[in-house]
Formats: structure tokens, sequence, C-alpha cells
């Protein structure tokens, strides 16, 4: 897929990264109020960049999300995720109306070495980020706690946002950072 197959650039796009079970597509459909991405029970699913365009009260589109492929844990062939840098790497370095990607991480386990270099990968690049800690429900107050220190610590990150698509925990405070994000366009 070349930046050819990219909707054109109109509009400010917040692109969903992560892991392949970090659950990436049940934050979309959280954030949406539908389902429009397809949550599936094997990790991996998502094998292209896939744009939803959200619209305002007049059928304009406002913003456009897009959900990567993810990374880590599929079962999907070598040969089919080799080629992601090709059409990933261009998008999250060159697409100018990237105005924000959601680096999913999951709370609970460890921080991982693979978010770590995709975090590193996007400063270097210069995108604006936020780190947003899925499956929040799982873990008690205390377990919360220590996740979101240990994330902070291995990340070097100042802040990370605890969310949960089933109870909708964090739901409002990521629409937040969504809306006051801006570009050129």
């Amino acid at each position: 897929m070349s930046d050819t197959h990219f909707p054109a650039p109109t509009v400010p796009e917040i692109a969903f990264l992560g892991r392949s079970n970090v659950g990436k597509s049940s934050l979309l459909n959280a954030l949406v109020g539908e389902k429009a991405a397809k949550v599936s029970s094997t990790p991996g699913r998502t094998r292209a960049i896939n744009f939803f365009a959200l619209n305002d009260g007049k059928n304009r589109r406002r913003l456009v999300f897009a959900d990567l492929p993810g990374y880590g844990y599929a079962k999907i062939s070598k040969s089919i995720s080799a080629g992601w840098p090709a059409f990933i790497n261009p998008y999250l370095t060159e697409r100018p109306t990237l105005a924000l990607c959601i680096c999913l991480v999951d709370s609970n386990i460890p921080p991982q070495e693979s978010d770590k270099q995709l975090i590193d990968f996007l400063r270097h690049a210069g995108r604006e980020f936020a780190v947003v800690a899925t499956k929040s429900d799982r873990l008690s107050g205390n377990e919360r706690s220590k996740s979101i220190a240990a994330l902070k610590s291995a990340h070097e990150l100042e802040s990370v946002l605890l969310i949960s698509a089933k109870t909708k925990t964090g739901i409002k405070e990521l629409w937040s950072l969504i809306e006051n994000v801006s570009v050129e366009v």
C-alpha cells in the first residue's frame, strides 16, 4: 500500500498505534460510540491502515481516525508484516495532516521494549503523541498507580492516560486531547 491509497489529506488525522492485542479496535469503537472497527479474538487482523472519517453535524468531515496494524504478537506471516514499514513509516513521518499519534500500551503487563521503540521513533520523527494505557478496568487502584509509575519511568513520560473501553474510564479525557489538536491543512 502506498500513500496513493490514503484518503486526500484534508483534515486532522489521529493515528492509533500499539501491540496487536492492546485493544485498539475496542477503544476506537468506544470513542465513536458504535462498532466501526472490527474486534477480533485473534490478534493481528488489521493488516492495512484503516481510515475512519468523523463528520460534524452538517455531514462535513472534521477529523479522521487511522487504525494502524499492531506489532508484537500476531498470527500472520513474516512476509506480510515485513511489508508494513513500506507504508507505515512514510505515513508516520511524512503525512502532513497527521496531528496526533495515540500510542496504546497494556496497563496489565510490564512496560514493553516494542512500545519504547515506537515512542522513541515518534520522538525522533517529531510527532505529537500521547500514551494511553488500556484495560485499566482489570486493575485495582493500587495496581493502576504502580502501572502508571512503571510506564512513565520506562518510557520517560510526564503523563500516561489510563483508559478502559469497557467501562469508558478516560474516554472524555482522550476526546479532550483529540479535540485540542491542530494541523495546517
